[in-house]
């Protein structure tokens, strides 16, 4: 792993905290607010509302984290490899190992229909600040108002569902300052028409993670079907003939998942001694275990390479965002603006200290939250299915304002499809996983833990995970319905032993998720919403909201950066794949894929295609898979990575050394015909050029 500049890094984070105002390409835009006078200030461009409409409808999100498009009027859709990863894993086998070698429909008929995927749509935002608000009666504990906000959010998802038929899901927004009703169009028959091979997907691996520059065809494609037929989405991103320039301003329209930027110092302070140890230290555990499993062999190593890149990924992130918190410059000028904020806002002034005595209480659970409530001391998927029968069952028998918001009547129909997937399991992956999760919490929490004896019973690890996975039935999809539709009595007289442990751990789970969502989640989103009053009222709406994985517009330039003397160029193109490839010995994870060889030497190949390119625009995590459009509305890349500086935008936003990476266009469109020979896919990505 190339180590982060320091140096560097802290020259970012000394600007990024000194900036009084937002900087000029800054923002994840929510699109019921967009900065359009920011865009016609600075860039003279005024997009008008069929172009707004066109990309917002356009744009996609993956229930498995990521972005995508439609980008092409028979439900095309566009996101990365690494996006696909999950779906590729489930679709393989040791015989078609689709993720390691690559696949193309040879025809609609050919696609391949995704176990468990589900992309949604947006097509509506609504304020419901007034309506969650109104649920809280003056003096109320936070607690009670944090309760009395979730009822009135279950009571509006279950009415426009009942009144539209859709997906709606109640966002939280500036961590309680606002409400907005997200209304999603949903499809779940989507089917997989094209991936690369691994190798050019993720070309550099580990290594070159969050590196730059960059040689990757991290693209992949499915089909949105409805009825049995292709879908007709309302609006499609078409595809740019010429692809981008230096200078030239582009808009990025995805999902990014969650960032930090409105929260406190002791919020940040939490992140940074608690929280991200933490988090760092399980991570490092599971990628030391999935590669001891790897090592096993070559199926097993098929079998773990999915949560090995996911674990890889997250590690080499959550080190660079906790090297930024680490910087005494950042944190002291952090303070210096939280300072200055409260002195304008005395009346809110205990909203602080109510939220670092919340961050208290969160260290103080942190262990166990992530243990019981999160299902980190039990990492199997046996046990994850076997959690949502157990609790499936009982939420079913609550009122549906007071059950646990998975469990709302809104968010049954994707539950289900997650539940009832028939997406393969593996016993021995599973076992394995599950004793070493289970080993990891012992040695963590301690071998005196109530909870932990109540698990092992003395027993080790390998001997409790062996006769979980031996025992259970859940593997079968069709006992998994029958609990469920079986109640309360079926789960009763089950003697199934992952039912068991799911029920054995659950009063605990629950006892902590009531703590944290109380004493933790309640009291923020009160005292958040309040110091977000103090904002609007110092900048009014000028202040986007942070990340919360719905959809949101960033803008910004194609452009290089300089660093340590050097001028890093916007571009790379393909001829540099094979020089960097070469100048690494040609072995893993620099070998060129046969095909690209092949294509090469054939002289079908453009050496000097565009291959990837960086530029300004505001991005984090989630946005993989976003689409990157030009002026006209025109598709000019695909957001695959940011650059090293970009890991610590969780917390803040600079254009002079963070970039966005993407996928150019145009290598996508030569890979397609000149690699792939995928004539047809071609043909209907460019409309027939």
């Amino acid at each position: 792993m190339t180590p982060i500049r320091r140096t560097a890094l802290i020259g970012l984070l000394t600007l990024m905290t000194t900036t009084p105002r937002l900087l000029a390409d800054e923002g994840m835009w929510a699109f019921n607010n967009l900065p359009l006078e920011r865009l016609e200030a600075k860039y003279g461009f005024e997009p008008t509302e069929e172009w707004i409409a066109r990309l917002r409808s356009s744009a996609v999100r993956f229930n498995n984290g990521g972005s995508g498009s439609f980008v092409s009027p028979d439900g095309l859709v566009m996101t990365n490899h690494h996006v696909a990863a999950d779906t590729l894993q489930k679709l393989s086998t040791a015989e078609a190992d689709y993720y390691r070698v690559g696949f193309l429909a040879g025809s609609r008929e050919a696609e391949l229909p995704a176990p468990d995927l589900e992309l949604n749509v947006t097509v509506a935002i609504a304020d419901v600040t007034d309506r969650v608000n109104a649920a809280v009666e003056d003096g109320m504990p936070d607690a009670e108002a944090a309760q009395a906000r979730r009822s009135a959010m279950a009571a509006i998802e279950q009415e426009a569902s009942k009144e539209n038929g859709l997906r709606n899901d109640v966002v939280t927004l500036y961590q309680g300052g606002q409400y907005h009703l997200y209304t999603y169009k949903k499809y779940t028959d989507v089917r997989l028409v094209f991936a690369p091979e691994f190798e050019i997907a993720f070309f550099g691996g580990d290594e070159d993670n969050f590196e730059y520059p960059r040689y990757c065809l991290d693209v992949a494609f499915f089909r949105a079907y409805e009825d049995g037929e292709p879908a007709r989405p309302e609006h499609f991103l078409p595809w740019s003939a010429d692809g981008s320039e230096a200078g030239d301003l582009v808009f990025v329209a995805g999902h990014p998942g969650r960032t930090s930027r409105l929260n406190t110092m002791a919020h940040l302070e939490y992140f940074r001694d608690t929280g991200f140890p933490f988090l760092l230290d399980l991570i490092r555990n599971r990628e030391s275990f999935l590669n001891e499993y790897g090592a096993l062999g070559e199926e097993q190593a098929r079998q773990a390479k999915e949560d090995l890149f996911g674990y890889q990924n997250s590690r080499k992130a959550r080190l660079g965002g906790h090297e930024g918190l680490q910087n005494e410059a950042f944190m002291a000028r952090k303070a210096e603006a939280e300072r200055s904020l409260r002195a304008q806002a005395p009346e809110y002034a205990d909203a602080w200290d109510r939220i670092a005595a919340s961050r208290a209480v969160a260290a103080e659970n942190l262990a166990a939250y992530n243990f019981l409530e999160r299902g980190q001391a039990f990492e199997s998927r046996l046990f994850q299915i076997a959690r949502t029968i157990a609790r499936l069952v009982a939420e079913q028998k609550t009122p549906n304002e007071d059950r646990l918001r998975e469990y709302r009547e809104s968010a049954l129909a994707s539950l289900d499809l997650a539940l009832y997937s028939e997406a393969p399991i593996y016993p021995r992956f599973e076992a394995a996983k599950l004793a070493n999760s289970l080993d990891y919490w012992r040695a963590t929490v301690g071998a005196d833990d109530p909870v932990v004896q109540l698990v092992l019973k003395g027993r080790s690890p390998e001997e409790v995970a062996r006769e979980l996975v031996e025992g259970t039935r859940l593997a079968d999809v069709s006992v998994r319905k029958q609990l469920v539709e079986g109640g309360p009595e079926a789960i009763k007289a089950t003697d199934d032993p992952m039912i068991a442990l799911a029920l054995a751990v659950d009063p605990e789970s629950r006892a902590v998720r009531k703590v944290w969502e109380d004493q933790v989640e309640g009291v923020e989103s009160a005292q958040y919403g309040r110091i977000a009053e103090a904002l609007f009222r110092a900048q009014g709406d000028a202040v986007y909201p942070d990340a919360t994985f719905t959809l949101r517009l960033a803008f910004g330039t194609v452009k290089g950066w300089e660093e340590d003397g050097e001028s890093i160029p916007p571009y790379t193109v393909v001829e540099g794949l094979f020089e960097k490839s070469r100048s690494e010995g040609d072995v893993e994870p620099y070998h060129v894929p046969e095909s690209w060889i092949e294509a090469r030497d054939s002289g079908r190949l453009g050496l000097d295609t565009p291959m990837n390119f960086v530029s300004t625009a505001d991005i984090i995590g989630g946005n993989s898979g976003s689409p990157v459009v030009d002026r006209d509305g025109e598709v000019v890349g695909l957001i695959f990575d940011g650059n090293i500086h970009s890991l610590i935008l969780d917390f803040g936003y600079d254009d002079s050394l963070a970039r966005a990476v993407s996928v150019d266009s145009r290598v996508i469109a030569e890979a397609l015909g000149s690699v792939y020979r995928a004539e047809a896919l071609l043909r209907e990505l460019t409309g027939g050029r």
